[in-house]
């Protein structure tokens, strides 16, 4: 039978995310709310009564959300424009150190479940433990909804999608060929009882929050910082295409260290196909997805998460 046993904060954190790609609620006092507003602070405010979240917990979500709020406004007349410029460095670097801290569990305030506790998919695998994050979460939530680029009305889906899937399949092929040279996997087709709340919880947990936080807070800062706009005198198709989308890719690398070089050495890989899909398509939905076709790939056809040392 499917497992899937998710507290109501943490379902209602998903539905947030989701959320993010409906339309807003007109009021009848003329201003609109985001229905993803409405569902995390749902989330939030039954995470506070359940226990998962505490008031130093909520102060640094609340903080999150400002600070993001803060680098989406810009000044409505040119007058103040240049008042608000000497702002936006000191936000965004606030905003990153915030949300690289929630990411990592560094904020305390949080008491994360465990979703999926020391399961091992295979025989020869290392132990699997999941747990619900709702810092690491929330900070997936709020970038996606007030800072990455996302599908418009008038972008053509189907074309997105058809370019990620294919550039999933060349990635996946890559980064899981070099994981089974480097002996870390075996071929393992499996769909065990955990499988679509893996899969759920992957997706809107860890792989919105990752790819929120590497394009949008490192990739897209680098361009910015570097002239990727095309001031910079060393032309912008050097810098976007390999120097901010090169530096994402070894800093996704590095933040898998945890599971040795090779980990660090496939997930580098992985990355590099991230930053080309977002620097290719301009949308986030696009290295979203996939990130997720590799790590469901790498779940459903290979040891996952690796295999245990001396297997």
């Amino acid at each position: 039978m499917p497992v899937i046993d998710l507290p109501m904060p943490f379902v209602l954190l998903m539905l947030a995310i989701v959320a993010v790609w409906l339309p807003a609620l007109k009021t009848p006092w003329g201003w609109t709310l985001p229905p993803w507003l409405v569902l995390y602070a749902a989330a939030t405010a039954l995470a506070v009564a359940q226990g998962y979240v505490d008031a130093v917990g909520v102060l640094s979500l609340v903080g999150l959300v400002l600070l993001a709020e803060g680098l989406r406004r810009k000044p409505p007349a040119p007058l103040y424009r240049p008042l608000y410029r000497p702002l936006h460095w000191p936000l965004l670097v606030a905003l990153s150190l915030l949300a690289v801290a929630l990411s990592l569990h560094g904020v305390p305030g949080f008491r994360n479940p465990v979703a999926i506790n020391a399961v091992r998919f295979s025989d020869d695998a290392r132990p699997f433990t999941q747990y619900l994050n709702f810092d690491k979460g929330s900070v997936g939530l709020v970038l996606m909804a007030l800072l990455a680029p996302r599908l418009q009305s008038g972008d053509r889906v189907g074309r997105v999608l058809m370019r990620s899937a294919a550039l999933a399949v060349v990635v996946a092929f890559f980064a899981l060929s070099l994981a089974l040279l480097l002996g870390m996997v075996r071929p393992d087709p499996k769909w065990p009882p955990q499988t679509v709340q893996f899969l759920v919880t992957n997706l809107l947990l860890t792989c919105v929050a990752e790819e929120a936080l590497f394009r949008v807070m490192v990739q897209d800062t680098l361009a910015r910082g570097t002239g990727a706009s095309g001031s910079s005198t060393v032309g912008p198709w050097r810098v976007r295409a390999l120097v901010a989308p090169g530096v994402s890719a070894l800093l996704f690398g590095a933040a898998h260290a945890g599971g040795g070089p090779s980990m660090v050495a496939v997930a580098t890989v992985a990355g590099v196909g991230y930053a080309a899909a977002y620097r290719w398509q301009r949308r986030i939905e696009a290295a979203v997805l996939l990130h997720f076709a590799v790590n469901a790939l790498h779940f459903l056809l290979f040891t996952y998460p690796g295999k245990a040392p001396g297997a």
